[in-house]
């Protein structure tokens, strides 16, 4: 493509968080550039969005439905090609179905929808279609996680046998919803949040890490949700245990209420030969343990990552890559399936991105841990998603 491609914006207005990080990771290669939006259901805070981003009056909007309608009227050389939805979770479906609908590829925030029904209906429209969605589940966009699936691909675990995960954070230990801070009003409200909080925010992002690295399925799940803090109405804490298909066992633990935690979000995986572990607030490094042997860090940018990790190196070692450049790295995989799309070529073999799929299991996820907790942390058998 001889051209950048054009994107369009749904939240994200002044005083969201991940629009401004969407926006980063969209432009960072210099392929994309924003062009449209309706960044607030509130016509007014959208126009003053749309004035802060330097954009064309003519096509800041006061609703996703006007902007849906505006943008698919206008000529090849002028339209989106993508949208990008950032807003609560309950104003995913219908956003994402119109647009798609309209002829317009998508980039979703996650989890994909407010419930598992919707999520199901989602993929079939994208399906239907024929557009891309794409997920963004950024942490599988560190290049040490790539090493890490590379690493269990190719065998240098062995068959698993344990996982490990968890994601961390202390910052809902109190209650700060009845402050009115704007993120935790509306990720602790079910109306807004859906069936969970801390599991569908953050515990998807846990099954999400292991499922990438480790290809492993759920078969089953126990799980104890629980609220500590007075006043909530949903879970602050979670603690699972998992059966995956083919015999491995898993543990995962997500919290917003372990006091002092930022974003602990780490994983180990053990399998008959060797373990793995990486967290994420030391994101560019990969300790493999073997039995009889020193253990192995493998570091961004070092000797002996694999090719299909190291592609997606930015910077050269020593210079710090994070959060901001894995965010990167899931849109650089969806500029190539777009770029495809928007052109009529066929998709690349070897993308390399989290697709509605993952979201109708990430949505599998929060539904049966609801359901087992709700059973008095009983097993519950994981359903079927294909």
């Amino acid at each position: 493509m001889n051209r950048k491609l054009r994107f369009g914006m749904i939240g994200g207005g002044r005083g969201a968080f991940i629009g401004a990080v969407h926006r980063l990771a969209a432009i960072m290669d210099g392929r994309a550039e924003l062009v449209a939006g309706a960044f607030s259901s509130n016509p007014a805070r959208s126009q003053a969005a749309g004035t802060d981003l330097l954009l064309d009056p003519a096509r800041v909007y006061g609703s996703y439905i006007e902007m849906a309608l505006a943008e698919a009227r206008l000529p090849t050389g002028r339209r989106l090609d993508f949208v990008v939805i950032v807003t609560p979770n309950h104003q995913h479906f219908l956003p994402a179905k119109l647009f798609l609908e309209s002829g317009f590829n998508v980039v979703l925030d996650k989890p994909a929808t407010f419930d598992l029904r919707e999520a199901r209906r989602l993929r079939a429209v994208v399906r239907k279609t024929g557009k891309i969605l794409v997920l963004t589940h950024n942490y599988t966009g560190h290049v040490m996680v790539k090493q890490a699936r590379h690493l269990v691909r190719r065998g240098e675990l062995g068959p698993i046998r344990k996982v490990v995960v968890e994601y961390t954070q202390g910052w809902l230990s109190s209650y700060l919803e009845g402050t009115g801070q704007k993120q935790a009003a509306w990720r602790t409200d079910p109306k807004r949040s859906g069936a969970a909080g801390c599991t569908g925010d953050i515990g998807t992002h846990a099954e999400n890490l292991a499922r990438y690295i480790t290809g492993l399925e759920i078969d089953a799940l126990c799980a104890d949700l629980s609220i500590f803090v007075p006043g909530r109405k949903l879970d602050d804490d979670a603690s699972m245990l998992l059966r995956f298909k083919g015999g491995a066992k898993g543990v995962l633990h997500a919290s917003q209420v372990c006091v002092g935690e930022d974003n602990n979000l780490n994983i180990r995986v053990y399998g008959t030969k060797a373990g793995l572990e990486w967290r994420q607030e030391r994101p560019e490094e990969l300790v493999v343990k073997y039995p009889a042997a020193p253990r192995r860090i493998y570091r961004r940018g070092g000797a002996g990552v694999d090719s299909q990790a190291r592609e997606f190196t930015r910077i050269p070692a020593g210079h710090p890559e994070g959060y901001l450049e894995a965010f990167g790295n899931i849109y650089r995989e969806a500029f190539r399936a777009i770029a495809a799309e928007v052109e009529g070529r066929p998709l690349p073999k070897d993308l390399d991105f989290p697709t509605i799929d993952d979201g109708v299991i990430g949505m599998a996820f929060i539904e049966t841990a609801v359901k087992s907790s709700r059973l008095g942390a009983r097993w519950v058998q994981f359903p079927e998603v294909p």
